[in-house]
């Protein structure tokens, strides 16, 4: 295994929404009044709530800069500027931040506003990531958003003037009732735009969802693969790179948040249901890897605070014979693939132990012939699964 740690993020979860999408299975709620606004939220006690998390979790970060924060949700974009300036200037005072830092905030388009983009862009956030899904009225209300097309084009434009230079927009395809050419639209609209990064992903049906436990009529399998397929090419031709499975980029401007899980990274998770994976070396010099997740409910979560028990509701580390799976399920989704060194830094496993496996998945097509280098092809995209089974079986 590797002797130093690897690099380290941190993400902050949000769990509240206005309204729960159908296809959502993040930890989301609504707040349980009608009508609500973003006043209504107990801003100052889960900001609060947010720092005892984060200086419960303090000594997993072995003195590390913090290379990345993302918050998610939820919807973050309820929570004021003012939530976010006093959080970060406190995160910032308990952990150093690299030189470079990315500070990622989600927002959705139906909660936003000129003066609170300006806020946020003056707290510190750097990244905007808008959640969009789609600028078609019917696709919109099939996925029970609560933004209209011009909405979010104006967000953008809303966003731009506040000074935001790196904005992701989040499209789906595969929507109900889409057809190719709509979804070719969405892609079009979202370009004209001219987003920095472009996560564009199929919508599946997850279980504990509204659209799991009532499927709604989606395109047949050809139309699918005629969207992808199409929409992978008019991404590429305007300059788009793929380099995740789901995410493009413009030069410079892939997300270094997700490319650190990804490549396997470190992060802390604080808020109601974050997730975190830490890496430290033992007195014995052994690396250890473990996760850990907090109390989910936003309620139970705000009570933890006089808790002696803190906010953690599980954590358990990661067997030696589960890190195969584990690094190549993060690392297989990268287009570039991942040199095969690290396979040892990360696994405890000599790259030769690989080499079986390696190649019967090239037999099959599913990764590239590079001695040097773990990358799945075209093929083993669009299958991960069954490459990911030959990658770290027994």
């Amino acid at each position: 295994m590797a002797d130093t740690l690897p690099p380290l993020s941190l993400y902050i979860h949000t769990p509240w929404c206005v309204r729960k999408c159908p296809y959502c299975d993040f930890n989301s709620h609504e707040p349980g009044t009608h009508g609500f606004t973003p006043r209504d939220l107990p801003e100052a006690a889960y900001l609060e709530a947010l720092l005892q998390d984060l200086d419960n979790d303090l000594n997993l970060a072995a003195g590390r800069e913090i290379q990345t924060i993302f918050i998610g949700g939820g919807t973050p974009s309820l929570l004021s500027p003012a939530f976010y300036d006093r959080l970060l200037k406190e995160i910032e005072a308990r952990l150093p931040f690299a030189n470079s830092i990315e500070i990622t905030l989600e927002a959705n388009p139906g909660t936003t506003e000129q003066e609170r983009f300006i806020g946020y862009r003056t707290a510190g956030i750097n990244r905007l990531s808008l959640g969009i899904q789609s600028f078609q009225p019917d696709q919109l209300h099939a996925l029970g958003r609560i933004h209209s097309g011009d909405e979010a084009i104006t967000a953008v434009a809303q966003a731009r003037q506040a000074g935001f230079t790196n904005i992701n927009i989040d499209l789906m395809h595969g929507l109900p009732d889409q057809t190719p050419q709509l979804a070719m639209d969405d892609i079009a609209q979202a370009l004209a735009l001219a987003p920095e990064h472009l996560s564009w992903y199929q919508l599946t049906l997850e279980p504990n969802t509204a659209f799991h436990s009532q499927p709604p009529v989606l395109p047949e399998e050809e139309a699918l693969w005629d969207i992808q397929d199409t929409g992978h090419q008019l991404l590429e031709q305007a300059g788009f790179k793929r380099y995740e499975i789901s995410a493009y980029a413009s030069a410079g401007h892939q997300s270094r948040h997700n490319l650190n899980y990804w490549q396997f990274g470190d992060y802390l998770g604080i808020g109601a249901g974050a997730h975190g994976k830490l890496s430290h070396i033992d007195e014995n010099g052994l690396w250890r890897i473990e996760r850990r997740w907090k109390t989910r409910q936003p309620d139970a979560y705000l009570k933890r605070t006089d808790d002696l028990r803190g906010f953690i509701a599980g954590k358990q580390p990661i067997k030696a014979d589960e890190l195969p799976l584990e690094f190549a399920m993060n690392a297989l989704r990268l287009t570039d693939g991942v040199a095969l060194d690290t396979w040892r830094a990360n696994t405890g496993q000599a790259p030769a132990m690989l080499l079986t496996r390696l190649q019967s998945a090239e037999k099959k097509g599913l990764l590239m012939q590079m001695p040097e280098k773990l990358r799945a092809s075209p093929q083993g995209l669009l299958f991960l699964n069954e490459l990911l089974a030959l990658i770290s079986e027994d």
